[in-house]
């Protein structure tokens, strides 16, 4: 990626999709070059946790909502230390912020951090393009980096592809850290960082637990180095069918029946730990207003989601597992994706969207609370 920021906005971009579709714009953001997976996010609000969440490692966001950028950037709401996102894409760019919290635009945090970005697209169609042909590779050109088209297309066939990508590590910590809990500490968590984000670990310290975070390398051993009441493995990027490493930990949590809980990455860990198989969405869920019930309770909730993944486990019976009967839990009310597993002998559920949904509803929080409750039962 090469990149430059004076002027930005006053610059020609081309965005290239892999099957020759192109679209013209400004540069927003670094100008230069990147390249990643096409996604778009139908989120009309937090924008900044989305770009700083982990799990966008390696991919272009495209925004649904047409306005992007009014509430600025803060110093508060990042979900980690950078942005993950490899390109942007917006429709209208807030010229002014209008936020008590800013601290400087959306544009400029972009350029700052070396985003390269594309403003004034028709993201509508955009969207529409990726919802018929599905998720695809992307380049976005601006600057020096600008070429005739069949050379650009080229650079953007020669890109990787997600699927087969193994990127968990290249998001996670790379030295463990802790978490403490807020008011009394009632239990300890091993967190299997994954991608996590930052809000995660802080709901659990609400509830009272010390949270251990671990890189997506930490072993069996180090898991119960220290002594958890409970393990819990984050959310993340790239391809589940990768994770051999996460997959192999998980049994050995799921053989000493400790309490466990998975959350989006961690939820397709889970499936395949238990036997299933992983497969690629033609387009994913990305946003913070997907529709999901929770099979146990029969309530409806909305989500937030970023996976272009899922378990392919079966809706409509109890599957015997090497680990116990399992069942899946909640299910994508728009496709019927399966969006929770939970196992019916031992204290282990997941979760294929994001709970701690700093950026949206609140509709999820109980299951940290569910967490909780079987750490208590195994307690006693």
């Amino acid at each position: 990626m090469t990149t430059s920021t004076r002027g930005a906005d006053k610059v020609p971009a081309v965005l290239v999709l892999e099957d020759g579709r192109i679209f013209r714009g400004r540069a927003y953001g670094a100008v230069g070059e990147t390249f990643g997976e096409a996604v778009f996010s139908t989120g009309m609000t937090g924008y900044q946790e989305t770009l700083t969440d982990p799990s966008y490692h390696r991919q272009v966001v495209v925004m649904t909502a047409p306005h992007v950028g009014n509430t600025g950037v803060n110093d508060e709401d990042a979900e980690s230390k950078r942005i993950w996102v490899s390109g942007y894409v917006v429709r209208d760019p807030a010229r002014v912020p209008s936020n008590w919290r800013s601290r400087r635009t959306l544009d400029e945090e972009l350029a700052a951090q070396g985003v390269v970005g594309i403003s004034g697209v028709d993201t509508r169609a955009l969207t529409r393009h990726l919802r018929e042909r599905g998720a695809m590779r992307v380049g976005i050109f601006s600057g020096n980096a600008l070429s005739d088209e069949g050379t650009m297309l080229a650079e953007v066939r020669q890109a990787p592809e997600m699927q087969g990508a193994d990127l968990s590590a290249e998001v996670a910590t790379k030295e463990a850290y802790v978490v403490p809990a807020q008011g009394e500490k009632k239990f300890t968590v091993a967190a299997v960082d994954l991608g996590i984000k930052g809000m995660t670990p802080y709901r659990m310290a609400e509830r009272g637990i010390e949270v251990h975070v671990l890189p997506a390398t930490a072993t069996v051993d180090d898991v119960y180095a220290v002594n958890p009441d409970g393990v819990f493995f984050s959310n993340g990027p790239g391809d589940p069918a990768t994770a051999d490493h996460p997959v192999s930990v998980m049994r050995g949590v799921l053989e000493r029946g400790t309490p466990l809980f998975g959350i989006c990455f961690g939820n397709q860990i889970l499936g395949r730990a238990l036997g299933f198989g992983t497969f690629k969405l033609k387009y994913g869920h990305r946003g913070i207003n997907q529709p999901v019930q929770d099979r146990t309770t029969g309530k409806v909730e909305v989500t937030a989601h970023n996976h272009g993944f899922a378990v392919d486990a079966p809706l409509d019976k109890v599957s015997d597992t090497p680990f116990g009967r399992a069942e899946v839990s909640h299910v994508c009310l728009n496709d019927n994706v399966v969006e929770g597993l939970q196992l019916l002998d031992k204290p282990a559920f997941s979760v294929q969207y994001h709970p701690e949904a700093a950026a949206g509803p609140h509709d999820a929080a109980y299951l940290f609370d569910r967490f909780v409750k079987l750490m208590e039962g195994q307690r006693a």
